[in-house]
């Protein structure tokens, strides 16, 4: 049985840790991580933990002084290596204010670290490729909390369930002016005649970790990036689609629509730029 660590105390995974007054659980009233463990260390730790407190510091969380990043990687590790999947495992790290109403003065902050073993093709590329589409039911508003690994989840939970029923790999949740935000799980890149394209953070999407990571090594590498909108338009005519995310880097995308692509640019910058993360 997994244990988690809940306000840093190691506890059985199946035990009921949270009140149902939590604030997150309540109204979504918090942040969460979802990082990747590779031999021992969080893999691009450094972005995790700034984009986790400069969250919690723009939600405006009391943040206590033992809540620190060297406090977390050492529960972090220490919980993956309790649950045996230190080699190669995938951790979420939630953060939410308190229990009680949304005018009660309990907001001390409150965190559960989970981890699980990964699967091996989390370090592999895709070869089959995804198909994906457009989730049609929901638009996500692009104001300065929509980059935020918000626990407020809703539109992607729902678009989540549609890719599901439609025997979809995924699906891409448009902002509303019409353009791109991001995917469920992951954020957009298109290439079009050489020049790789992501949505830019105004249009809304997640500030993903490997999305930031990617960008910086494409411009130390000399390709040429653009952050941009990005319409169903846009990528209709791309020459490749692929999605990032921590837990698998980059993940191609076959089909989008009745548009398929192919893959020999988007392999190379996962051979060059992404494989080697976890080495």
């Amino acid at each position: 049985m997994n244990s988690i660590c809940f306000n840093g105390k190691i506890l059985p995974a199946d035990e009921p840790v949270l009140l149902v007054s939590n604030r997150g659980y309540r109204y979504g009233d918090g942040l969460f991580e979802t990082m990747k463990v590779s031999t021992g260390r969080i893999l691009l730790e450094g972005y995790h933990f700034e984009r986790l407190f400069s969250g919690l510091l723009l939600l405006k969380f009391d943040i206590p002084g033992l809540f620190t990043k060297e406090k977390l990687r050492q529960q972090i590790l220490q919980l993956c290596k309790k649950n045996g999947c230190e080699e190669l495992g995938r951790v979420r790290l939630s953060v939410f204010r308190g229990n009680g109403g949304l005018y009660d003065e309990d907001k001390a902050l409150q965190y559960v670290i989970e981890s699980w073993s990964l699967n091996e093709s989390a370090n592999k590329f895709n070869d089959n490729g995804l198909v994906i589409d457009v989730y049609p039911d929901a638009e996500k508003s692009s104001d300065k909390f929509s980059n935020l690994k918000s626990a407020n989840f809703l539109p992607y939970s729902m678009a989540a369930q549609y890719a599901k029923e439609n025997k979809l790999n995924d699906c891409l949740v448009l902002n509303n002016s019409g353009g791109v935000a991001d995917s469920t799980i992951a954020n957009l890149f298109i290439i079009k005649e050489g020049v790789v394209i992501t949505p830019g953070l105004e249009e809304g999407c997640v500030d993903g970790v490997m999305r930031r990571h990617l960008l910086t090594q494409l411009h130390s590498a000399g390709m040429e990036t653009t952050k941009a909108s990005v319409t169903v338009s846009d990528i209709r005519k791309a020459d490749e689609v692929f999605l990032t995310n921590a837990i698998n880097g980059i993940r191609w995308v076959r089909q989008f629509k009745d548009r398929e692509y192919g893959n020999s640019q988007t392999i190379e910058i996962y051979r060059k730029l992404i494989q080697t993360i976890s080495n």
